[in-house]
């Protein structure tokens, strides 16, 4: 059956490296000109668009992704919705509720959970942005996270566009970060 699925991708103008070592559920649906590298998991009702490329160890369930989006080694996307031209990892954890609204960069450790960060906004490295609603052109510097749990409820992080946001940041929701805010480090 794996084998049947893998050769209807491909006949479809989907590359894979390895078919032996790619798997691929029957409801996944994959756009021409997409690039899957060995050992990639693609499950659920997952959408991925054109022209993207998956490398090794990635698994995605139920997540939608829209055309030219990279993404790198060991990232694990789960009822995630990626737009246009998004580049996440290696070693990302995408979460239930990520949205990346295109042209993002999510780096190497970095963990999202019921985020929606703007067009534009880059959360680069070792950072965790959970119930957040980030704007456009955001840049987030390493190691910064939402503290969005009191040990009883959860609270949401409002950051808008065009906001530097320093390394090693802790933002305490609920907060709110104007438009055109710079934090610094620390």
């Amino acid at each position: 059956m794996r084998q049947r699925i893998n050769e209807g991708h491909q006949r479809a103008g989907v590359t894979l490296v390895d078919p032996a070592t790619t798997y691929i559920e029957p409801d996944v649906v994959i756009g021409a000109d997409t690039l899957l590298h060995p050992n990639v998991h693609l499950r659920g009702k997952t959408t991925i668009g054109s022209g993207c490329e998956i490398e090794p160890g990635v698994v995605v369930t139920d997540c939608s992704i829209a055309d030219q989006v990279h993404l790198k080694p060991g990232s694990v996307l789960s009822e995630a919705s990626l737009g246009g031209c998004c580049a996440v990892g290696p070693m990302a954890h995408l979460r239930p509720g990520t949205v990346l609204s295109g042209n993002n960069k999510i780096g190497n450790f970095v963990e999202t959970k019921k985020a929606r960060i703007g067009e534009g906004s880059k959360v680069n490295h070792l950072s965790y942005i959970g119930d957040t609603d980030m704007g456009a052109n955001v840049n987030v510097g390493a190691g910064t996270i939402t503290c969005n749990y009191d040990g009883v409820n959860k609270h949401l992080t409002q950051v808008g566009d065009n906001v530097f946001i320093g390394s090693n940041t802790s933002l305490v929701a609920p907060v709110h970060v104007a438009e055109g805010a710079t934090i610094a480090a620390g």
